[in-house]
C-alpha cells in the first residue's frame, strides 16, 4: 500500500514519535510506502509530498516539533479544496491516509472520510481537548514545562513581593492551566470553562496578603473571560477553521491587579514556549503507541476511525466520535484546585 501521513494544526511534542513509529513498522514489518505531506492540508491541495523510508526517522524520538511541518489551512474554506485534496491523492496513488492533528484537522478527515478517502486519524492536541481520548501526547509536555516556570517564578515573585500572571495555552479548556497552577502552587486559576469576577480576585488576593502572604501566583489559561461586564477583552483575528486569535488576557489581568489592589504584578506569557522542545517520556510512549495502533488500523482496513486512550488502553473509536465535542475541565477536578486559592 501506499499511505499519505500529514500532521496539522499546532505543533506539539510527540508529533515526530508519531511519524517515526508509523514508518518504523509501516515500511519495516508491513512493507508499505509512506508520504508525508508538507504544512497540513495545504500540502496536501498543492501536492508538496516526500517519500518517508526508514532512514527518514531516525533520531526523531526525542526530537520536537514536526519534520513535515504544520498549518491551519482548511480544504472546505475554498470552493476547489476538497478537489484539489482528492486530485493529490489520486495522482500521487494513496492507499490510506492517516491525519495527525486536532479538532480540526481531523474535522477535515472526517468528511473526506465521506469522500471516499480512507482515512485513520491519530489525535493531536496540546489542550487536551479531544472528548474520544483520556489525554493527547504534548500535554503533559507541556504541563511540565508550565509547571517549571511556576515554580522559578515564585522565588522571583517573593523576592519583589509581587503578584506574577502566568499565561498559558488553552482556547476553550483549561487542562494546562488547572493541571500546571496545582502542581506549581497557583493561588489563582483561571479557565475558560469559569468565568472570572476580577473583583473576587482582587478580594481574594488581598485577604491573602492581609494573612501574611508577601507575593501571590495567578495561572491564566489564555482562553480565560471574565463575567459579562465585569472587564474588557481584545479581540484577534480569526484562521481558516473561525478561530479567533487569542493572548492578552495575562497582560489585561496584570494591568487590573495592580491597578485595583496597589500591589505590583507583572505577567509572563508561556504561549509557544509551550509546544517547542523534546518531549516527556511519558508522551513518547503515548505518540508512539498512537503511531502503532494507527499504521495496524491502515494495514487492517480499519478506516474512518480514530485512535484513542481509554485508561491504560490504545484503543480505535469512529473519527466522528473524536471530534463530536469539546472535552472540558472537569468540575470536580477544578473544586479540588479551588481548595488551595487564596
Amino acid at each position: 500500500m501506499r499511505i499519505g501521513m500529514l500532521t496539522g494544526g499546532g505543533d506539539c511534542p510527540g508529533l515526530n514519535a508519531v511519524i517515526r513509529a508509523v514508518v518504523r513498522k509501516g515500511a519495516g514489518e508491513y512493507g508499505h510506502t509512506l508520504v508525508g505531506y508538507r504544512h497540513g492540508w495545504r500540502g496536501v491541495m498543492t501536492g508538496e509530498s516526500i517519500e518517508l523510508a526508514q532512514s527518514s526517522v531516525r533520531g526523531l524520538l526525542p526530537r520536537g516539533g514536526t519534520i513535515l511541518g504544520t498549518s491551519r489551512t482548511n480544504p472546505y474554506r475554498t470552493n476547489d479544496g476538497p478537489r484539489q485534496v482528492l486530485d493529490t491523492l489520486s495522482r500521487d496513488r494513496i492507499d490510506a491516509l492517516i491525519a495527525i492533528g486536532g479538532e480540526d484537522t481531523l474535522g477535515v478527515a472526517h468528511r473526506l472520510d465521506g469522500d471516499g478517502v480512507r482515512v485513520v486519524g491519530v489525535p493531536k492536541t496540546i489542550d487536551n481537548d479531544l472528548s474520544g481520548t483520556d489525554f493527547t501526547f504534548g500535554f503533559h509536555t507541556a504541563v511540565q514545562i508550565a509547571t517549571d516556570a511556576i515554580d522559578r517564578l515564585h522565588t522571583t515573585a517573593e523576592s519583589h513581593d509581587r503578584v506574577m500572571v502566568v499565561e498559558v495555552m488553552g482556547r476553550h479548556a483549561g487542562w494546562i492551566a488547572t493541571y500546571s497552577g496545582m502542581a506549581g502552587g497557583a493561588d489563582v486559576i483561571l479557565i475558560p470553562e469559569e468565568p472570572f469576577d476580577i473583583d473576587e480576585i482582587c478580594e481574594s488576593l488581598v485577604h491573602r496578603h492581609q494573612r501574611g502572604a508577601s507575593f501571590s501566583i495567578v495561572v491564566a489559561a489564555e482562553g480565560a473571560t471574565p463575567k459579562e461586564g465585569t472587564m474588557e477583552l481584545q479581540t484577534g483575528e480569526i484562521d481558516d477553521f473561525g478561530h479567533v486569535r487569542l493572548g492578552g488576557i495575562g497582560q489585561r489581568l496584570a494591568d487590573e491587579i495592580e491597578a485595583r489592589t496597589g500591589y505590583e504584578a507583572r505577567m509572563t506569557a508561556l504561549g509557544h514556549v509551550l509546544r517547542g522542545g523534546s518531549p516527556t517520556a511519558y508522551d513518547r510512549v503515548i505518540a508512539t503507541r498512537f503511531g502503532i495502533e494507527a499504521i495496524d488500523a491502515v494495514h487492517q482496513g480499519d478506516f474512518g476511525t480514530m485512535v484513542a486512550l481509554r485508561g491504560t488502553d490504545v484503543v480505535r473509536i469512529p473519527i466522528e466520535q473524536g471530534v463530536a465535542q469539546l472535552k472540558t475541565v472537569d468540575g470536580k477536578l477544578f473544586e479540588t484546585a479551588a481548595v488551595f486559592f487564596g
